[in-house]
């Protein structure tokens, strides 16, 4: 089995959505020792955003992109290629201003490719990241849960199915921004929805 995990807090350490994606990781590995796995910490090594330079190299035929394009192409085959082998998938996900992270986004930007996990048919778009496991570990400050609010679930399903990738599992840790007492109380939800969802 080969598990990919992806860190999008922006903080490197004392990251909650961090912390749970480490935790399942680790039971993950436990169930599956010769599991191979790939760590990417979008905080300590951020993925550039798509710019105006990045949208010419993409858009440039491969036999004619300067050396500068690319390099910068290389950076979103990389991605493309970790997510294509990958079998599992572990995405921390904390919630900034009711969405996900820059870094998580710019990590989607990168694997969002027509031809390479997508196309589009005679019947619409076609997702080609299949046949993989997800799991997205969510923090948030307050309380979000299938609320009007909670636009993050919403939008990561939507483009975790449009690449293909519909067995998705996500766990929650929710009121962070509460008080102690309520951190304590997420954490050890958090931490027995993981155990139960691994049994």
């Amino acid at each position: 089995m080969n598990i990919l995990q992806i860190n999008s807090s922006a903080r490197s350490s004392g990251s909650e959505s961090t912390r749970m994606a480490d935790a399942l990781v680790a039971k993950l590995i436990a169930a599956a020792p010769h599991a191979q796995l790939i760590r990417r910490d979008l905080a300590s090594e951020p993925h550039p955003a798509i710019d105006e330079p990045a949208l010419q190299a993409l858009f440039t035929p491969a036999d004619q992109r300067t050396e500068a394009q690319a390099a910068r192409v290389a950076l979103d085959d990389a991605l493309i290629a970790q997510a294509q082998a990958a079998d599992t998938i572990v995405i921390g996900a904390p919630m900034y201003n009711f969405g996900m992270t820059t870094q998580l986004k710019s990590w989607f930007d990168a694997i969002a490719r027509a031809g390479a996990t997508f196309r589009y048919t005679a019947t619409g778009p076609e997702g080609l990241l299949t046949g993989k496991k997800v799991f997205v570990t969510l923090a948030r400050g307050g309380m979000h849960r299938d609320g009007p609010n909670d636009v993050q679930v919403p939008h990561l399903k939507t483009l975790l199915g449009f690449l293909g990738m519909t067995d998705v599992t996500f766990l929650y840790s929710e009121g962070l921004g509460l008080g102690p007492e309520s951190v304590a109380r997420a954490q050890a939800q958090a931490d027995a929805d993981i155990n139960a969802v691994l049994v």
